[in-house]
């Protein structure tokens, strides 16, 4: 199942096993783009909903060519193309981001714990998603962030103001990204605000809020600052250790040395997936589409009471995560040859 979500076959369509590297060579691109795009009317949007594998074979192609058509630009930073409706993923769990960049909202007996901002203009979407699945805003306790992009904590400076109770949380190198990347945008025509530091978290630390643990992985590679979290999802009776990877595309690579970095992360997750003790079994992407997530959607609505739930899938996770290590080392190859 894993294998069709990752796309080496879906519906007929050929993706191939570069995925990471198509994603890591078209992330500048759409960094770029972010900074620029502004919304156009609906009807010259590229996407009828938010489909998974037409979105990634775009950016296939934009892997390839190094080039972002005009018309997927419009659709990144256009709020009323990437609204999706808000949905429980777990008994705990809901989605309550849009069809580009994910933000999750985990419920605990003593609040919620939000993974990821979103970024603008679409941070207004996240708080109308959150009112609308019946989360208020002073409920939630902890924004944990995976790392120091755009897509995933421009939304910080407009949310910290909003969340009386929360704390923003990420690694030192995470917070330093932002932070960097925020100022590098100034003088833009969208020029975006980081929030100064807030909570600090290292690898190993455990956030414990209403009876759930909230790991934090530190796992260099799409970034060096990159934290995974690790937390418990119900599925009615069952309980489940879920990951949001933090990022996984070889963006912004350096050299051999965040490749390298970048393999013993994969692995180290590999190794939780595996585990006999509590191992991993769901992984909510930071991205829908990478992981084929709105078809998961339709596949939860039509799940009959004896079946499992979709994203509950080990063997799926473990798939993707020798694809990703395969093409890292193939990088790898590239990087030492460049002498880097």
């Amino acid at each position: 199942m894993l294998k069709k979500r990752l796309g080496i076959s879906r519906n007929g369509l050929r993706i191939g096993t570069h995925r990471h590297s198509i994603l890591a060579r078209s992330s500048l691109l759409v960094a770029t783009v972010l900074t620029l795009a502004g919304p156009t009317p609906a009807a010259a949007q590229p996407f009828e909903g938010c489909p998974s594998n037409p979105i990634f074979a775009v950016f296939k192609d934009v892997g390839r060519t190094g080039r972002m058509p005009p018309a997927m630009g419009s659709w990144i930073g256009d709020p009323d193309a990437q609204k999706i409706v808000p949905w429980k993923v777990f008994d705990n769990v809901h989605y309550v981001g849009v069809c580009w960049v994910s933000a999750w909202a985990i419920r605990t007996e003593d609040g919620v714990v939000l993974i990821d901002t979103l970024h603008e203009p679409n941070v207004d979407q996240l708080i109308a998603n959150l009112n609308e699945v019946g989360i208020g805003l002073d409920e939630i306790k902890y924004v944990l962030m995976t790392h120091g992009h755009y897509d995933h904590v421009g939304g910080a400076f407009k949310l910290k103001p909003l969340l009386p109770n929360a704390r923003f949380a990420m690694t030192r190198a995470g917070w330093d990204e932002a932070l960097e990347s925020a100022k590098q945008s100034e003088g833009t025509p969208r020029a975006w605000q980081m929030i100064q530091p807030d909570m600090v978290v290292k690898d190993g630390d455990v956030i414990k809020l209403g009876g759930n643990g909230f790991g934090i992985l530190e796992t260099p590679g799409h970034t060096w600052g990159t934290a995974s979290y690790t937390y418990d999802v119900k599925d009615g009776g069952n309980t489940y250790r879920a990951i949001t990877v933090g990022g996984l595309a070889l963006t912004s690579v350096n050299g051999s040395q965040q490749v390298e970095s970048y393999i013993a992360s994969v692995d180290r997750i590999k190794r939780l997936v595996q585990q006999p003790g509590n191992p991993i079994a769901v992984h909510l992407t930071t991205h829908s589409f990478s992981a084929g997530l709105m078809e998961a959607r339709e596949k939860l609505a039509a799940r009959q009471p004896n079946q499992t739930h979709p994203l509950v899938d080990q063997q799926d996770l473990l798939a993707q995560l020798d694809l990703l290590r395969g093409g890292a080392l193939r990088r790898l190859e590239v990087e030492r040859r460049a002498g880097r």
